[in-house]
Parts: structure tokens; sequence; C-alpha cells
């Protein structure tokens, strides 16, 4: 795996985007390597109204691409990614 891409996406209302997100993530699944949700606690043993997806994703960039535009015109969420060479170590 010559690069790697992680994608954070910073859902700011759970209920109201989370269908429309989860469609984005199914139909680039094969593209997603590692995924981790992270729910915002506004108190101990209750969810907040938002969270933090972060996604590895593997295989084609073209695919990359495509994902993040796709994420990126859903409203509510906020899409921050960093890209990393691995040949370079």
């Amino acid at each position: 795996m010559a690069n790697t891409r992680i994608l954070g996406i910073n859902v700011s209302d759970r209920k109201e985007v989370a269908a429309e997100v989860q469609k984005v993530l199914t139909q680039y699944g094969c593209s997603i390597r590692t995924r981790l949700g992270i729910n915002d606690n506004e108190d101990e043993g209750h969810c907040g109204s938002g969270g933090l997806i972060l996604i590895e994703l593997s295989g084609d960039t073209t695919e990359w691409d495509r994902l993040e535009t796709a994420l990126r015109k859903i409203e509510k969420i906020e899409v921050n990614r960093m890209d990393f060479n691995r040949n370079s170590h």
C-alpha cells in the first residue's frame, strides 16, 4: 500500500443526516478499509446530537476522490482529510 488517506467526518446533527451519510459510505464501501464512529456524549450515558466518523481508505484513489466529493455535498457535516505516502520510510 503506497498511499493512505484518512477522512474525518464531523456530523453536527446525526438524526438529520445519518441516513444520507450512511448511503454514501455504503456506496463506496469497497474503498473503506477501516471505519470508526465516535459519538458525542453530552452527559455520561446520553448520546449527543453529533459525532465523528474516521475512515481509512484503500484501493482506487479515484474512488477516494468520488467518495470525498459525495460527502462534501451533504449539509451539516464537515469533511477533512489526511494523506500519507507510505513509501517514503
